[in-house]
């Protein structure tokens, strides 16, 4: 299923006031399918992170949270695992890595080898 909703998809009602439940259903299960983690395997990785530090810090920390709820129970991941879940939401995992780091939603172990969530 391809997630992407066309601006047509929206227009639901015929002019003569009959609803087109195909165009209606489509776009409910595209809209579903965007809400559940399964997204991340039809809409691709985020290619560009926003320029400006702020933002881009923003999204890192939440694609940083994403991966850790999604992660094992574990307090400490090691770095190759951590850049693979990263990397199946974002291209850049090093940055994303550093700006959780920064923001102190992440830790990072004395020799860089593992990571933590800053708040375990």
């Amino acid at each position: 299923m391809n997630p992407t909703i066309p601006m047509s998809g929206f227009d639901w009602v015929g002019p003569d006031g009959t609803v087109d439940e195909g165009a209606l259903s489509e776009t409910r299960q595209a809209i579903e399918l965007l809400l559940t983690d399964r997204a991340v395997l039809h809409v691709g990785r985020i290619s560009a992170l926003p320029t400006e530090a702020s933002k881009r810090q923003e999204l890192s920390n939440a694609i940083v949270r994403t991966v850790f709820d999604r992660l094992p129970a574990r307090r400490s991941v090691p770095e190759e695992a951590l850049n693979a879940a990263l990397a199946m939401f974002v291209e850049d995992v090093a940055l994303v890595r550093r700006d959780a780091v920064d923001a102190g939603v992440l830790s990072r172990s004395p020799d860089g080898a593992a990571y933590r969530l800053a708040s375990e």
